[in-house]
């Protein structure tokens, strides 16, 4: 009886703080339908990866057209287009990350350095703006920017680094260092944001204790703050290395394909997913590009388990 009133007692608490909090949970619960409607229904439509659909047959189709088993996952792997999608994927993705991947954490560690708050409050507003800039805005900025007679290419030429205007945007010798640099552009300040807030949460006291062992700026930084942030750091880590078929940190990849590749760089700018969008929408091979779509998802569920299982080992941090 005690052990059954000790249960009950415990389960009014719960809901006792849940009405107490139903303002915030209403919030929760929002998202939670939204995740549902959007996320989890839809992942019934992937069942026609392994059927021969066809639109016309609607959404009864889904069930009633013939299965083909792994016929199209095979078609995907023996396409000719296969290697080159993989190679120009996981390039791009990979140049993000050991680019942009650092970038916030230096950057967070040094504007938390800064201690005038207007300037401080200044440069984290005016970095993490360009994060909510479309990428369509973006491209379109960067035709104006990159042109024969944009002011990249008249600087370059002023300046005699360059003899004739480079073809930014069609070259394919250029197209990544575009995309990684516009990238690092736009999501640094975004993700400094994270590692800022992961920053505030260590105790001031470590520093008092630090300053009065007579330990440098720098010695803070790298015996204090790194390593108190080392969770967050495991998590971001993970997180983009789940999604490095999809764009590494930024998970930008398709929005920059989409907008700034053309037929000149199509060699090094056409990858998984706009290769899924081209075949899936424009030819109308809906099963097909479900099971291209598919083979990428669960590679990077695979990488999120293989990253966090070998970040348990090595540092203790995982992200479950």
């Amino acid at each position: 009886m005690g052990k059954g009133k000790k249960e009950k007692g415990y389960s009014g608490q719960i809901m006792e703080m849940f009405w107490k909090q139903r303002a915030l949970q209403m919030f929760v619960l929002a998202g939670v339908i939204y995740i549902f409607i959007f996320n989890y229904i839809p992942m019934v439509g992937l069942i026609i990866g392994f059927k021969d659909y066809k639109i016309t047959s609607g959404l009864a189709g889904m069930f009633t057209s013939k299965w083909v088993g792994f016929k199209y996952f095979q078609e995907f792997f023996t396409d000719y287009k296969f290697g080159q999608l993989m190679k120009n994927t996981l390039v791009l993705s990979v140049l993000k990350l050991i680019f942009s991947f650092p970038l916030p954490i230096i950057f967070a560690v040094m504007l938390n350095e800064v201690k005038n708050k207007k300037v401080k409050k200044f440069i984290q507003t005016t970095s993490y703006l360009p994060y909510f800039i479309s990428w369509v805005i973006v491209s379109g900025l960067l035709r104006i920017l990159a042109a024969d007679t944009g002011i990249i290419n008249t600087v370059l030429l002023s300046l005699n680094i360059i003899k004739q205007p480079m073809e930014l945007l069609t070259s394919p010798q250029y197209f990544y260092t575009v995309a990684v640099v516009t990238a690092m552009w736009k999501d640094t300040g975004w993700w400094t944001i994270v590692f800022l807030a992961a920053i505030t949460g260590i105790d001031p006291s470590l520093y008092e204790a630090a300053s009065i062992d007579g330990a440098t700026r720098l010695q803070k930084m790298r015996y204090i703050t790194i390593p108190c942030i080392a969770g967050t750091i495991t998590v971001v880590l993970i997180m983009a290395l789940g999604n490095l078929l999809g764009g590494g940190l930024s998970g930008s990849n398709f929005e920059q394909c989409y907008l700034l590749g053309n037929s000149g760089n199509m060699e090094v700018s056409d990858i998984i997913q706009t290769y899924v969008m081209r075949v899936g929408l424009s030819n109308a091979r809906y099963s097909y590009a479900t099971a291209v779509g598919m083979f990428q998802s669960v590679i990077s569920v695979t990488l999120v388990y293989i990253s966090n299982f070998v970040s348990k080992k090595i540092s203790g941090n995982g992200l479950f």
